[in-house]
C-alpha cells in the first residue's frame, strides 16, 4: 500500500512539473528521478516516524544534550576556509545531510565520479586541518584596541588611514573569492561602490571579537556577516570577510555588536 501511495505521490509530481520536462530528453530516467526522490523522503519520514515512537517509549527522566554552541559557527567557519565550493557542497550534502551520491549529482550538477573526487578531497583536506577549538580565546587588548580603530576608519572610509593598521605583508581572504596579498587587492574600492547602505560595528561573535558588518533594512542595523583580523606587533596582519558568505553567520550561536 505504501509503494502505492508512493506511485500516486510520484505521478501527481511529475504532471505539475511537466512544464519542467525536457522533450529533447528521454522521459524514463526523468520520471525514475521523481520516483526515487518520493522514496526517499518517504524513507526518512519512516524513520523520523519510528525514531519519535521509540523516543516515546523511552522513559520522561532523559539527560538533556549538549548544545552544539560556539563550536557549531567555528565549523562552518573552518569548511568555509578549507574548501572550496564544490568540495565543501559534496561533504556538506554527504557527510551531514546524508544525501546519495546520485541525489548530490543531481544538486552539483556533476557526475557520480565528479562527486565521489570532490568527496576524497575535501575529506582528505579536512582531515590535515585542526580541529577548531571549543573554548575562545583570553580577550586581547591588542585585538580589541586595533579592531576598534579598523571599524572606525572603515565607516569613514578612511582607507589611508585603514592601510596604516595593516602590516605590508597582510594577507586577505574574502570567503569563495579571493585570497592574496591585502596591499594588491581592490577589496576597500569594493566596499566604496557598494550600493546597499552598509557600516561596521565591534562585536563579538561565539565569545570571539570580531567586525560585524550591518545592513539597514527598514530604518533598522541588522547583522550580515562577519569581519575577523589577526593581528601581530601592533598591526594587522590577516583579514578574514564573509560578506558573500553572510550564512556563516546565520549558523553561529551568539552575536552582539556595539551600538551605531
Amino acid at each position: 500500500m505504501d509503494g502505492e501511495d508512493i506511485v500516486q505521490d510520484a505521478l501527481f509530481q511529475a504532471y505539475r512539473r511537466l512544464d519542467t520536462f525536457d522533450s529533447s530528453r528521454p522521459l524514463a530516467p526523468w520520471l525514475f528521478r521523481i520516483a526515487h526522490n518520493q522514496c526517499i523522503d518517504f524513507l526518512r519520514r519512516r524513520e523520523v516516524r519510528q525514531t519519535a515512537e521509540a523516543a516515546a517509549a523511552e522513559p520522561d527522566s532523559v539527560e538533556p544534550a549538549d548544545p552544539a554552541g560556539p563550536i557549531l559557527g567555528r565549523a562552518v567557519e573552518h569548511l568555509v576556509l578549507a574548501l572550496p565550493p564544490k568540495e565543501r557542497a559534496c561533504v556538506l550534502l554527504k557527510d551531514v545531510f546524508d544525501y546519495s551520491l546520485e541525489e548530490i549529482v543531481e544538486l552539483v550538477d556533476s557526475t557520480v565520479g565528479g562527486v565521489k573526487a570532490a568527496l576524497n578531497r575535501g575529506r582528505s583536506k579536512l582531515a590535515l586541518l585542526p580541529l577548531p577549538s571549543t573554548l575562545p580565546p583570553p580577550a586581547n587588548p591588542e585585538i580589541s584596541r586595533l579592531l576598534h580603530l579598523y571599524v572606525e576608519r572603515f565607516n569613514r572610509r578612511d582607507w589611508d588611514g585603514l592601510r596604516e593598521l595593516i602590516t605590508a605583508d597582510a594577507r586577505l581572504l574574502v570567503a569563495d573569492r579571493f585570497f592574496g596579498p591585502l596591499t594588491d587587492a581592490p577589496y576597500f574600492s569594493r566596499y566604496e561602490r557598494l550600493t546597499t547602505s552598509w557600516r561596521m560595528a565591534v562585536g563579538e561573535v561565539d565569545g570571539q571579537m570580531a567586525a560585524v558588518a550591518l545592513r539597514q533594512e527598514d530604518g533598522a542595523w541588522t547583522p550580515y556577516s562577519i569581519v575577523r583580523v589577526q593581528t601581530a606587533a601592533g598591526l594587522i596582519q590577516h583579514v578574514v570577510d564573509y560578506w558573500h558568505c553572510p550564512w556563516v553567520l546565520r549558523a553561529t550561536s551568539s552575536v552582539a555588536f556595539e551600538p551605531c
